[in-house]
């Protein structure tokens, strides 16, 4: 059965990403470093290379990757991953 009217594809369809912008700083790295490995990247070096350069094309679409990324500032990656390289709690 088809759970949409023939009139539903006269009106703007809203997609629901299963991410948003109230992704913990972790969780984005976290999302972007398994998008980058299935893509067959070398997620570590891609994301430093984001990083360092400013440039969102280090970063796959793959699974919506780079749009996520892009939502932090590039310091704000940068201060999450020395605060749990250094197990500092969130001040």
């Amino acid at each position: 059965m088809n759970e949409y009217n023939d009139n539903d594809f006269d009106k703007t369809m809203k997609f629901n990403f299963n991410t948003d912008k109230n992704m913990k700083p972790r969780e984005i790295i976290e999302y972007v470093y398994e998008a980058l490995a299935e893509k067959g990247y070398e997620p570590v070096n891609q994301i430093i290379g984001y990083i360092l350069s400013g440039d969102p094309t280090y970063i796959t679409s793959h699974n919506n990757a780079r749009s996520i990324i892009i939502k932090l500032e590039r310091d704000e990656l940068l201060e999450a991953m020395l605060r749990e390289y250094l197990k500092l709690d969130d001040r």
